[in-house]
This record gives C-alpha cells, structure tokens and sequence, in this order.
C-alpha cells in the first residue's frame, strides 16, 4: 500500500502530465522473449542476440517521460536477470512512480519476489486465464496453474503482498470470472480484468464474444459488479468493466490515445505507442505527431488503455480507491 507523501506525489505528477500531454502509464516491455506460448498473444520462445536497453538507459528514459505509474512487461520479464537493477534506476521513496510489474509466475518464487520488493516492485500482476488446470494449456507450461498456487501459499503470511491476479476476458472464459475471483479472494490477493484484442493474433472467432453470447456475457458483468461491491477485492474500475461490454458489442473504441496518455519503451529503448502496433520513435514529441495526430485504431480496450483514457477526476478517484484498497 502506497504512504499518502506517494499518493500525493502521483497526484500532482498525474495532473502535470495531463496538461503536458505526457503518458500516465508507461510499460517498459524489457524483453519480447517469453517462456510461454499463449493461445491469445504472438509471443513466444527466446529471441537471439535482442538488443536490450541497460538499466542507466532506461532510467534516463524514465527521467524524460515522468509516467505515474511504470509498468514492466514483456515477453516475460523475469527472464531478464538484471530486472532488479532496471527497477531499483527509477524507483523513488515516497514518489512517483508506482511500479507494476506484469508476468506470468513461471519463474516467480519467493527469494524472486523478495528480491523485485526490495527493489521497488509495488505490485506483482500475476496473468490468471482459468481458476484451475486449464490455465497451463492456454499458456503452455505445464504445471503453472500449481506453481502459481505454491508462490501464493508461500506469501499467504506477508501482509501488504502487493500482488493482483490478471485475467484477459475472452470468449473461452468469460463464464468463469467468479471463479476466478473467488481464487483470488481465497489466497487474499486482488483480482483484475482486462479485454481481448484481436490485434495479437487475428482470432476473432476463438475469443470476441459473438452477438448471441452478449446477453450472457451482460450478466456476468453484472455478476462481477455486485461481487466487486460486496468484497472489495475486484480492482477493475465500473467504468472499464463497462466499456467491455460496448468493446465486444463493437469490436471497436475509438479516440484511442496511445503514444499521448500511455505508450511503451521497447526491449532496445526506442518508443512505440502502444504493444500491438509497434513502432519506432526516439521521442515522445515524435510519436505524438508521426502516431497520436493521425491515430484512428480502435481495436483494443486493454488495461493499460482504459486506465489512462479515464478522465483526471475518474482516473484519480479510482486510483485513489486502489491504493488505499477501497
């Protein structure tokens, strides 16, 4: 849990950011190697000779963009051993930014997570496609879904873990997002959900809920909203849950502000605006009129998006309920 000198650090960086047009979110995605091969995402396997920015190279780029929250993703980003480092370079008591880090728990045990909280990680979002079994063959390691529940039973005693469980809804388990939340409750960790985006993979079929699946899928959003009321442990805000809804129904959002509100720094330090349409820009004020300008995508509706396309107000209310867990 942040201390209020970092809530009203973000706070005010936040609001400066709005009126610079400068990102809210930025995900360092330090590696595009994974050691999964996920039926939703095009990564996958080790990538020989990947030019990979060091961690002085990403703290400066850090220094330029001032993002309220740092996300570290990949690929897989444990598989970079000099993680710990990468984080520690920008990471500031008491201030902004709050650092996320994003992975699939293959390789997480407890001396790693020690380790990653020492060196700043503020919140571990552990990826959760199934409550059960079903979860290894989606990502392809056999055995996650157990590794997965022997990490949280390690940290079961640790208060303030700082961990949430992420599940991308799809077509193959929206029926089981109460299940997935109650496994998340039961090991006294948060639950998060994101939205499928066909942009990864261009399976349509396999994951975007069909018109004749919508008035279910209503109710299970329904059902997630009342749970998330009753027990406080679904940190997915109203509004993004919401937008599921309109995305599914559409296959589309528009005025999408990648590269302004949120943008990522890829594996060899370059800029993109966003993971699903990768390119390459050595400056924010470059992307913003190459990208931003002309942008018309709208075919996604990721965390990192609805976070940061939120309203100053929404977005520092539901930020400010997350942080003090409420």
């Amino acid at each position: 849990m942040s201390s209020f000198r970092s809530t009203l650090s973000m706070g005010i960086r936040g609001l400066k950011n709005y009126i610079l047009k400068k990102p809210f979110c930025v995900s360092f995605e330090v590696t595009y190697g994974c050691n999964a091969r996920c039926k939703h995402c095009h990564l996958g396997g080790t990538i020989p000779n990947e030019k990979r920015a060091t961690p002085e190279e990403y703290a400066a780029i850090f220094k330029k963009l001032k993002p309220v929250v740092a996300q570290f993703s990949g690929g897989e980003p444990l598989m970079r051993k000099d993680l710990e480092q990468i984080i520690s370079g920008i990471k500031r008591k008491n201030r902004y930014p709050f650092i996320i880090l994003t992975t699939n728990a293959a390789l997480l045990t407890k001396k790693r997570y020690d380790s990653l909280r020492e060196a700043g990680v503020d919140e571990f979002s552990i990826s959760l496609d199934y409550p059960d079994e079903r979860h290894d063959d989606f990502r392809t390691i056999p055995g996650l879904f157990k590794k997965i529940e022997k990490f949280l039973s390690e940290i079961k005693d640790v208060p303030n873990k700082g961990v949430t469980l992420s599940g991308v809804v799809h077509r193959q388990n929206y029926r089981e997002l109460i299940k997935m939340a109650d496994f998340a409750r039961k090991w006294d960790v948060g639950m998060n959900f994101s939205t499928y985006t066909w942009l990864r993979t261009n399976k349509k079929d396999d994951f975007l809920i069909t018109e004749d699946e919508m008035p279910e899928f209503k109710e299970k959003i329904k059902e997630i909203l009342a749970y998330k009321k009753q027990y406080k442990t679904v940190f997915t805000s109203e509004y993004n849950l919401s937008k599921m809804i309109e995305f599914f129904e559409k296959q589309y959002i528009g005025n999408c502000r990648a590269g302004e509100r949120f943008c990522i720094v890829g594996p060899d330090g370059m800029l993109s605006p966003c993971g699903l349409i990768l390119e390459k820009y050595k400056t924010q004020k470059e992307m913003r009129k190459k990208f931003t300008k002309t942008n018309k995508c709208g075919a996604c509706f990721t965390s990192i998006r609805g976070n940061s396309e939120k309203t100053p107000v929404k977005l520092i209310k539901d930020n400010l309920a997350k942080v003090f867990g409420k």
